[in-house]
């Protein structure tokens, strides 16, 4: 995969998005007729404030991750990030608005970070999406499968 290929030229432009007061029924139809992964979510002025992904509705089916807890010398101790997993779980569970369930603070591209860069966040970040954000805006999605498609074509 050639260095030099921008996010720009892997992106889908002027994506599909959300707004964080739609309804997680409604998001999840988007989700679902579209085929996407994930939906960026911008405010009334158009500014990214999150990430809705298929996993952020999924979870409210799948049981949940209780925290492994252990007692030693009479104190109980949480394995550390369980706690905070289960906590997050447990509040998508409840959600019903896209706010309640999204990701708040997703990784974010530049148009020009190189394919390089956007690989490794996603791998760093463990993000099967990432937003292209100018200004705030979100003006394109790059998802894996665009990568792999890039991959493909090279071949």
């Amino acid at each position: 995969m050639p260095r030099s290929i921008l996010a720009r030229d892997v992106m889908t432009a002027d994506p599909v998005t959300v707004s964080p007061d739609t309804s997680v029924d409604d998001a999840a139809t988007l989700l679902a007729e579209h085929r996407f992964g994930a939906l960026p979510v911008v405010d009334g002025a158009g500014l990214l404030v999150g990430m809705l992904r298929d996993d952020d509705l999924i979870v409210s089916e799948a049981r949940l991750h209780i925290p492994t807890v252990f007692e030693l010398f009479g104190g109980m101790f949480v394995l550390p990030g369980q706690k905070h997993r289960f906590e997050e779980e447990l509040h998508k569970i409840g959600g019903s608005t896209v706010a309640e369930v999204m990701d708040a603070d997703p990784p974010t591209l530049a148009p020009d970070d190189t394919v390089e860069t956007v690989a490794t966040v996603m791998h760093d970040q463990a993000a099967t999406h990432l937003p292209v954000v100018v200004d705030g805006r979100c003006v394109g999605i790059v998802a894996r499968g665009d990568l792999v498609r890039l991959l493909a074509a090279e071949r």
